[in-house]
C-alpha cells in the first residue's frame, strides 16, 4: 500500500479509513483470536493487568494506568505501538497527520480542494504514531494544545484573525497517533480542564477560535497513587472522562521477578562468561525487594520499584567482576558477601520513614539482605528454634562447636577463589551439613550454600558478625566474651 503516492490512488485501491481506536480494537481481535501474546515482555500480569487493558482497547476507551514506581506502565503503553497497523497515509505536508479520506485542518482541505485526486500521499510508520510527554509543571496549554504564531501570522501577513496564524500543540500534532501523559497528577489543574474537550468532544480551543477539529487519538495516561496527597491529583471531571483506570502491582512471586531482572538487566558477555551466579543467590537478590515492600524502615506508600533487583543485580555481578579482575582470575563464583556491594543500588530507590532515616540507608539495606536470608534459610535447612533444651543436639551443634573451639574466622573481601574455598573447607561440619540436607546440589553452588548458612546462623542469632575495614569476621556469640572473663 506505501507506494500509492496520490489520492486517485488510493481511492482505487479500495482503502478504507478507521480511527485509531478501531485499528487497535481490530488487531488485538485478530492477535486474541490468533493465541500471540499482546503484551509480549511485560511479565506477571498476564491474569490481572493484561485482560483489563485488553478490555479497555476492546471498548475503544482512553485508559489510565494507576500504580506505584518501576510497575510497567510507560513499557505498557509503549507495548501498545505494536497493535497499531505498519502504515497508514496522510496528506503530505499536514501538521496534524490528516487522513485523505476525512481530512480536518483548513491545510489538508485546500490542498485537496485544489489539487483533487493527485493530492501527494505519505505513509506514516506505526513507531511515528507514539507520542510522550512527562506532565511538570511548567506544562502550558500552548505546548499542549497550541496557540497563535505572532511570526507566522507576519510572514504571511496575515490578520490575528485568520486561523492559519495558529501553531499547533503536541495533542493536535499527534492526530490519529497513541498520546501518553506520564505522571498525570503533576499537570497543574488548569491543563488538565484543557484537556476536557479533546477527551469528550474532540474538538480544541486556541486563543478563542472556535475550531471544529475532531481529533483521532488514543490516549493512554500514567499516574501514582502516592502523587494524590504528595504533588497534586488528577481533577475529578477529567477522571471522569477516562474510560477506564487499571491498576499495576509488582511481581507476585520469586519466579516472575527473576523473568524481569534477567530480562532487564544490562549485561555484556565478558561479565556474564566471568562470573557464576547460583540459583540462591538470584532468588536471594528477589527476595530483597520483597522484604523492602514490608520493611518497618521503608515507607510502603512509595512503592520499591522493580529497578531496584535490576540494578543490584548489576552491581552484584560488577562486584564479583571487580574481585575477579583484581585477582587475574578468568572465572569466579558469586559469593554471599558479593552481596554487600549492591547496598548503593539499595540506598537510592527506598524512601525511608522517620524509623529509617534514624536508624541510616546503609543500615537499612544490610537489614533488607539479611531478612532475605533468614526467609529463605527454612526452605534449604532445618528451621532453627529461638528456644532449644539445654545439652539437645541439633543439626547445627557441629559448626557451633567448631566455632567456640577455634574463636571464629575472617573472611576478606577481596581475597581469591582458593583461599575463600580453603576457608570454607577448613569449617569440616558445613561439608557434613550441606551433604545431608542438600545432596542434589550442583557442584558449583556448594560453596554459596556453605556461607549461605553462616549468613542464615547469624541473622537467627546462633553466631555473630563484624564487619572489618577489608572483609566479615565470624565468630560464636559467646565464647568470645567469656575467654575474656
Amino acid at each position: 500500500m506505501n507506494n500509492i503516492k496520490t489520492l486517485g490512488e488510493l481511492k482505487k485501491s479500495g482503502y478504507q479509513s478507521k480511527s485509531i481506536k478501531d485499528e487497535l480494537r481490530h488487531n488485538l481481535r485478530e492477535r486474541i483470536k490468533s493465541g500471540q501474546p499482546t503484551f509480549e515482555g511485560v511479565h506477571g500480569f498476564e491474569n490481572t493487568v493484561i485482560p483489563e487493558l485488553e478490555r479497555a482497547i476492546l471498548s475503544r476507551h482512553n485508559i489510565n494506568l494507576l500504580g506505584l514506581r518501576g510497575q510497567a506502565k510507560t513499557r505498557l503503553a509503549r507495548k501498545m505501538i505494536e497493535l497499531l497497523d505498519e502504515y497508514i497515509p496522510f496528506v503530505t505536508g499536514s501538521e496534524i497527520n490528516d487522513d485523505p479520506l476525512h481530512p480536518i485542518s483548513r491545510f489538508a482541505k485546500d490542498v485537496i480542494a485544489e489539487k483533487g485526486d493527485a493530492t501527494p500521499i505519505s505513509w506514516l510508520y506505526r513507531s511515528e504514531r507514539f507520542f510522550e510527554k512527562l506532565a511538570t509543571p511548567d506544562v502550558t496549554v500552548a505546548d499542549l494544545i497550541g496557540d497563535v504564531d505572532p511570526i507566522k501570522a507576519a510572514n504571511l501577513k496575515l490578520s490575528y484573525a485568520d486561523d492559519r496564524v495558529i501553531h499547533f500543540g503536541m495533542i493536535p500534532r499527534a492526530n490519529r497517533s497513541i498520546f501518553v501523559i506520564n505522571e498525570l497528577p503533576d499537570l497543574q489543574a488548569r491543563i488538565q480542564v484543557a484537556l476536557f474537550n479533546i477527551l469528550q468532544e474532540g474538538d480544541i480551543q486556541i486563543r478563542g477560535f472556535k475550531l471544529r477539529m475532531p481529533l483521532d487519538m488514543q490516549f493512554i495516561f500514567t499516574a501514582n497513587p502516592e502523587d494524590y496527597t504528595n504533588r497534586g491529583s488528577i481533577v475529578t471531571p477529567l477522571k471522569d472522562r477516562i474510560g477506564s483506570q487499571i491498576l499495576t502491582h509488582y511481581p507476585e512471586t520469586i519466579k516472575i521477578a527473576r523473568t524481569i531482572t534477567e530480562q532487564e538487566a544490562k549485561l555484556d558477555a565478558a561479565q556474564s562468561d566471568l562470573v557464576y551466579v547460583p540459583s540462591l543467590a538470584r532468588d536471594l537478590l528477589e527476595q530483597i525487594s520483597f522484604e523492602a515492600r514490608e520493611s518497618e524502615f521503608i515507607d510502603n506508600k512509595s512503592g520499591v520499584s522493580a529497578r531496584l533487583s535490576i540494578t543490584a543485580f548489576e552491581n552484584l555481578l560488577s562486584t564479583a567482576e571487580r574481585r575477579a579482575l583484581k585477582s587475574g582470575a578468568d572465572k569466579t563464583s558469586l559469593r554471599l558477601s558479593d552481596f554487600m556491594g549492591i547496598i548503593p543500588a539499595i540506598t537510592g530507590k527506598v524512601e525511608l520513614v522517620y524509623e529509617g532515616e534514624q536508624e541510616g540507608a546503609a543500615i537499612v539495606a544490610q537489614h533488607l539482605i539479611g531478612d532475605a536470608i533468614h526467609t529463605f534459610f527454612p526452605a534449604y535447612f532445618p528451621k532453627i528454634e529461638k528456644l532449644e533444651k539445654q545439652g539437645e543436639k541439633t543439626p547445627y551443634s557441629d559448626i557451633l562447636e567448631w566455632f567456640f573451639a577455634e574463636s571464629g574466622f575472617e573472611l576478606p573481601d577481596d581475597c581469591s577463589d582458593a583461599e575463600y574455598k580453603a576457608i570454607l573447607d577448613d569449617i569440616a561440619p558445613l561439608d557434613i551439613l550441606v551433604k545431608k540436607y542438600q545432596p542434589q546440589l550442583e557442584k558449583q553452588d556448594h560453596y554459596f550454600i556453605k556461607e549461605f548458612i553462616l549468613w542464615g546462623l547469624v541473622e537467627y542469632k546462633k553466631l555473630s558478625k563484624d564487619r572489618l575495614l577489608e572483609g566479615y569476621q565470624f565468630k560464636d556469640l559467646y565464647g568470645s566474651y567469656i575467654s575474656k572473663l
